[in-house]
């Protein structure tokens, strides 16, 4: 093996993050820094593949809002130990203000844009990442809300850092009013979806065919429970406005004060605005929602551990 100054083992760890051993190595098997440098990303790559099999249920949401336009992702990764790393919440911040920038409105997009002073796409860069930290990453969603006159509104819930937490929420307020009561209702509003959950923002968003096959359902259910059919048709509509009140945001009680529907509260900021004043969309993401995590004993833990 050829001699390696310190100075240079240095230089390339500082370019390329790799371990002290691995680019002792590499400058001795390639001879110079730019091709250790070659050398160590394919040796990252490798790495990267074999980690792309494990779990990544935790990580960060980073959300980035720029007047009228708002973007949101969500990075995963294996434990939530990396998602205090400053070097990986820079990254989704990152990526955050690139998805902001270039409209991108999934992961695919998101991936193939030239992530900033590397010369490589966002996806390149995240395999490079991967080897760096030692856990398997996913960019797993990417989300933009826009609207033509008004503000996007932005919540982030279990917050680490501005802008990086568990869950995050956009909300578009189309309005051609201006100030800071309509910026308020549509923060306001954004902390309502991370609390309440709705899944459209009105009734008018709803599949027919889902209110009547959820209509007939609750008939059936009724008619089962020996009501007579003017009865039962009354139980259906009552059981259909918890229905919406559950999947609806105009329809939902207002988690700040718990009195007003959410559909009252922004037709009392279009009053007091003297304009109109409508949400037009929302989109939230909680890390990880859908991913199955894998579930080990203690006991499992220390066996894999021996077996390292």
């Amino acid at each position: 093996m050829a001699d390696v100054s310190a100075a240079l083992v240095k230089e390339l760890r500082e370019k390329t993050g790799a371990g002290m051993m691995d680019c002792k190595k590499a400058l001795a098997e390639a001879g110079n820094l730019e091709a250790a440098i070659d050398w160590l990303r394919k040796k990252g790559l490798s790495q990267a593949a074999k980690k792309a099999g494990r779990v990544t249920a935790e990580g960060l949401i980073g959300i980035v809002v720029d007047g009228r336009r708002g973007a949101m992702v969500e990075l995963n990764s294996e434990t939530d130990f990396v998602a205090r790393n400053q070097e990986f919440q820079n990254f989704v911040k990152t990526l955050a203000k690139l998805a902001l920038d270039n409209a991108s409105k999934d992961a695919d997009a998101l991936g193939g844009v030239a992530y900033p002073g590397t010369g490589k796409a966002v996806r390149d860069q995240l395999t490079d990442f991967i080897a760096t930290i030692g856990e398997n990453m996913a960019l797993r969603r990417v989300a933009t809300v826009e609207v033509s006159s008004g503000v996007v509104g932005s919540y982030i819930h279990s917050a680490l850092a501005p802008g990086l937490g568990k869950i995050g929420v956009l909300v578009g307020v189309e309005t051609p009013a201006t100030g800071a009561a309509v910026e308020t209702l549509a923060k306001q509003v954004a902390m309502h979806v991370a609390a309440a959950n709705p899944q459209v923002v009105s009734r008018q968003d709803l599949n027919p065919a889902d209110i009547e096959r959820e209509r007939r359902v609750l008939l059936d259910q009724a008619k089962e429970q020996g009501k007579p059919e003017a009865v039962a048709e009354k139980m259906v509509e009552g059981r259909l406005r918890r229905y919406y009140e559950e999947t609806c945001l105009l329809d939902q009680a207002f988690v700040m004060d718990d009195k007003s529907r959410v559909g009252q509260v922004v037709e009392a900021a279009a009053k007091q605005a003297g304009s109109t004043v409508a949400v037009k969309s929302f989109v939230r993401l909680a890390l990880g929602e859908g991913v199955a995590k894998k579930e080990d004993s203690f006991a499992n833990d220390v066996a894999s551990a021996l077996k390292s």
